[in-house]
């Protein structure tokens, strides 16, 4: 993981104050560049930066967002710019495991700016509160800060933010403990490849190839190259 500041650094979609650069491995090879807001706690991801970091770069975006958990955060802004034609953002809400996530995107598909908590919900670290949750915390206490945009809910009588729409989510120790285990394994995985493992793996593929195509056959000729890149296609999904 490599923190810098940029030498023409982009602005923030909601402060427009210089973002700073994070660079994270790829998961094929090379890097992935981010620009993070730590007054917003926010993210901007060129089109699908999100989905293109490896396991272990998950694992640091992860800590280095909650290294800055406690930073002072100022509310995101009513109308948020894209940084590279500035043109307005669009809200956006997508579906996952852990529940739903929102964000703003560019319409010219430049990219989308997500909030670190609503990037934590996508990669299965927070979760959504169940009704019966909500409930229990609302006899107790009456409003706490959306975790998409900074603004206040009344869980009372909302529940989801009236700025961003953003479900109630919490960062739940189980759920994060499963996260990490799940993205330490497939780290590991990533890093260390049992060669004869990979070839019998590559081999079976070719097999159930040759079967489709020729049953009556029992002859292995085939293309080992594209079962291996079949493979590692599989591997890496």
């Amino acid at each position: 993981m490599i923190l810098q500041p940029k030498t023409s650094p982009s602005p923030c979609p909601s402060c427009s104050q210089p973002m700073t650069l994070l660079e994270l491995p790829q998961k094929n090879s090379g890097t992935v560049a981010l620009d993070l807001c730590f007054h917003c706690q926010g993210i901007w991801f060129d089109q699908f930066e999100s989905m293109q970091i490896n396991p272990g770069g998950i694992i640091d975006l992860f800590k280095l967002i909650h290294a800055h958990r406690n930073d002072p955060r100022q509310p995101l802004s009513g109308t948020l710019h894209c940084p590279r034609c500035k043109e307005k953002l669009i809200a956006g809400l997508d579906l996952v495991r852990s529940g739903r996530f929102t964000y703003h995107r560019c319409l010219q598909n430049h990219g989308r700016f997500t909030a670190f908590a609503q990037f934590m919900i996508e990669k299965g670290f927070v979760r959504q509160l169940a009704p019966a949750e909500v409930s229990a915390l609302a006899a107790r206490i009456g409003t706490f800060h959306c975790t998409g945009c900074g603004a206040p809910i009344d869980i009372r009588t909302q529940s989801a933010c009236s700025h961003c729409n953003s479900p109630l989510s919490i960062l739940d120790p189980d759920a994060v403990e499963k996260a990490l285990a799940d993205y330490q394994q497939k780290e590991f995985n990533h890093i260390h490849r049992d060669p004869e493992a990979l070839a019998d793996a590559v081999l079976a593929i070719e097999k159930q190839r040759q079967r489709q195509s020729a049953p009556e056959t029992g002859a292995l000729v085939g293309d080992l190259f594209l079962s291996g890149v079949e493979l590692v296609c599989d591997l890496f999904s």
